[in-house]
């Protein structure tokens, strides 16, 4: 009897440990239902260098972790006279999701087509994903800004506050970094992965801004 409650033991241990994901390093943009932006443009309407501007994505599951990123195709950074960020939007391309923490080959294309699938983002039937800015606050320093938004993303819209670091802000260029988590569930983003081998309910986003002024 006894070593049966032993291996029931090492069984649920087992069960545990392969059950537990923790969700990848940063803090979660606070979440909240879609608001109106309310957001008046004035000053000067930057365009974004879709060249120099990147986002990042960072998951975890029990086994590993990958990360990769996906293209911004268009968008606008609108700043004041004074060169402060006041409004901007953008828009992802979810057709150029890539993986990169695999080398080129087979895993790495089954994994970017499971992501492009309808487990995950479907890209066929939601090929963008786009990005409004409803408020910009000061932050503890100078540099530093709060960032609220409408976040559109596999049919869903929700808003979405973060920190962002800005580096640049002048009338005519914007460089601005934000770092930050968001729970996939909250855009029906679902999957579970397999029993053993659960995937993070949030993933990570590291997302570069570079605008420029118009020519």
């Amino acid at each position: 009897m006894k070593m049966k409650t032993t291996f029931a033991l090492f069984g649920v241990t087992a069960i545990l440990l392969t059950s537990c994901v923790s969700n990848p390093e940063g803090e979660r943009a606070a979440t909240t239902d879609a608001i109106e932006t309310g957001i008046i443009a004035d000053g000067t309407t930057l365009a974004l260098d879709t060249s120099a501007s990147q986002v990042i994505w960072h998951a975890n599951k029990v086994s590993k972790e990958h990360f990769g990123e996906v293209s911004l195709t268009s968008g606008n950074i609108n700043v004041s006279s004074e060169g402060k960020i006041t409004g901007g939007n953008f828009t992802i391309d979810m057709n150029t999701i890539e993986v990169q923490d695999l080398e080129p080959g087979d895993s790495r294309d089954r994994l970017a087509g499971h992501l492009k699938n309808e487990d995950f983002f479907d890209v066929t039937k939601y090929p963008t994903a786009s990005f409004e800015i409803t408020s910009v606050t000061e932050g503890e320093t100078t540099n530093d800004l709060v960032i609220a938004g409408n976040l559109n993303m596999h049919g869903v819209t929700k808003n979405i506050t973060f920190n962002a670091k800005v580096t640049e802000s002048t009338p005519t260029s914007v460089v601005a970094d934000a770092d930050f988590n968001v729970a996939r569930e909250d855009w029906g983003v679902n999957y579970q992965g397999k029993a053993d081998d659960l995937i993070s309910k949030e993933f990570n986003l590291k997302i570069k801004i570079v605008a420029k002024n118009q020519i």
